[in-house]
Order: structure tokens, then sequence, then C-alpha cells
């Protein structure tokens, strides 16, 4: 599919440095989007990690300079959480904590304060993990998380690159360890499909979940479209809306597949975009973490929102 680069154009927001960036992006259906892409905020070292909670803030992190920041509903940014061991991925539970991935070798849950009340998960078989990178919770208060080899100790820790489930008992699980680099990761709203953006292929990944924590055999979910004269671009952070529809992050931008596989389009960003999730009061906004800064654009269809009982 042809996609149209966004021509830049100015427009005013409470916070400073926000830019539009395009007055007809390009349709994704009746999905959207509705509006602009807009630069809310530059001036970051790499961004990652945008998650919404129950009234629509979003937090995101910014994994080099150890920062948890958080855009409230009035178009504030504040620090949400210093020094916060290289945090890549994060989601709110149904208790309201902030789960998130600790690039130094865990998964821990933070208030709302932003202080780490417990650790989630931070061994396997003994050993502390890689460096985990994405996660998703599900409704059963289990997290399933992926830890790959980026900012990792060389020889890696767990000596695989693999997805992981920690239940809500504690008890940690090995689900899939034959993927280069698993990096993304997200359920489909109804739970039965567990899906894996790894990035050192085209191919995303789909797994049927028999049960919390138990996978079936995956099988290619989609396969990414890849940048002129490239090969084997993976993708990666990714979310889905109330229709099970994935945005997933790629160099081309955001490619959205419908929950057959199907390719609906791209949305285009001005820089090349590592996660995404959907917040914002009517959950209708997707926000956006692209290197050094964080965009939102307006759609037609809700999030879904994980972690409910």
């Amino acid at each position: 599919m042809q996609t149209r680069r966004l021509a830049p154009i100015v427009s005013l927001s409470a916070l400073c440095c926000a830019v539009a960036l395009a007055a007809e992006p390009q349709s994704i259906g009746m999905l959207g989007p509705a509006g602009a892409v807009v630069k809310i905020r530059g001036d970051f070292k790499f961004l990652e990690g945008p998650a919404a909670d129950s009234a629509g803030n979003v937090v995101f992190t910014d994994i080099p300079d150890e920062k948890i920041y958080k855009l409230d509903a009035g178009g504030t940014i504040s620090v949400f959480r210093e020094k916060s061991n290289n945090t890549n991925g994060t989601m709110f539970n149904a208790a309201g904590e902030l789960i998130g991935c600790e690039m130094q070798g865990r998964v821990v849950a933070m208030d709302a304060a932003g202080k780490v009340k417990r650790v989630v998960a931070d061994k396997y078989e003994g050993q502390r993990f890689n460096a985990p990178n994405d996660l998703v919770v599900d409704s059963q208060g289990g997290v399933y998380f992926t830890d790959p080899h980026f900012r990792a100790p060389t020889p890696l820790p767990q000596g695989v690159t693999a997805v992981y489930y920690a239940a809500a008992d504690g008890k940690v699980t090995r689900l899939v360890d034959d993927l280069k680099a698993p990096n993304g990761v997200i359920l489909s709203p109804d739970e039965k499909t567990l899906y894996v953006v790894p990035s050192m292929q085209a191919e995303m990944m789909a797994y049927p979940v028999e049960g919390p924590g138990k996978l079936g055999a995956g099988r290619v979910f989609c396969t990414l479209k890849q940048p002129a004269g490239a090969a084997g671009k993976g993708g990666d952070g990714l979310t889905v809306d109330e229709q099970g529809n994935l945005y997933i992050t790629s160099a081309l931008g955001l490619q959205v597949f419908d929950p057959s596989g199907k390719a609906l389009g791209i949305i285009a960003v001005p820089e090349q975009p590592a996660n995404c999730t959907f917040g914002g009061p009517d959950g209708k906004t997707l926000y956006i973490t692209a290197r050094t800064s964080l965009y939102s654009v307006p759609m037609n269809v809700k999030g879904h929102a994980f972690g409910k009982r």
C-alpha cells in the first residue's frame, strides 16, 4: 500500500513544543485517524513503554535516562519515577499498579506514586532474566513478558531469548524460546491469542492461549511491509483496539492489521515509533513513543483495556 508522508504544520497546544504534523493523515478505513498526528513534546533520549490508566492518563518511559514520565488529562508532563532501572514496557493492572519491565533484569509492580511495591519476577531457574522488554497483563492477574537480548549482559543470563508468564501466585513459566528477538507482546481482547512481535524477522507470531500461561503451537499472523531495499525487518511494540485490530510499530510507522492478519494500512510518524497505546478520557487517542518524542493521534475506535477482572 502506498503511504503518504505527512506535511508539517504548526498547531497551538497547552504543551510547549506541541506541533500538528498532518492535516489529513492516511485513512485506515473506519478506524481513523480522526485528526492530525501531533508532536506533544520532544527533547527525550529514547522513549518507550506508553501505558494508560483507567482515567486516561498516560505514562511513558525514557530508557537511557532512567525515568518514567506521566502525561495527565490536563496536558502536563511530570516525572513519575526516577532511577527506573531502564524500564521499558509498562501496563496497568486491575489493581491500578503499574507493571514495568526493568531491563536490568526484573519485572516490578509500582504504586500510584511510582514506588516499587513488589517484584513480579526476577529469576527463572535461579538465574536473572536477560533484559525484560515488554509485557501484557491478563484478567487472571498474570503477566506475559518478553526477554530478548537488548541491553542484556553477555553471555545471556538465561542462555536464550524467550517469552515468559508470571502467574499471580509468583510462578514463572518459560513459554517460547525459539525467536531471535521477541520484543512486543499483546493479547487479543478475548485473551484467546497471544501476539509476539520479533525484532529480527518480518513475520509476526500468534499463539493460541489454552489457559493462563499455557500456549499452543505458534503460527505466522502477518508479515510486516518492508522499507525499500530492506528485508527481515521486524517490529517493536504494539497495541490493540477494542475490535482486535493490531497497531505494530515499525520502520515505516504503525502498521495496522485486522484480527485475521489482513493489512489495513500504515499510520506514518515523523520519527520511527517504538511503541504505542490508546488513552485519553474516551480511550480513543493513540499515543506513540518515537525515539526522542511523544506523539498523539485521535482515532475513531477505542483501545482495549487490559487487566479487568
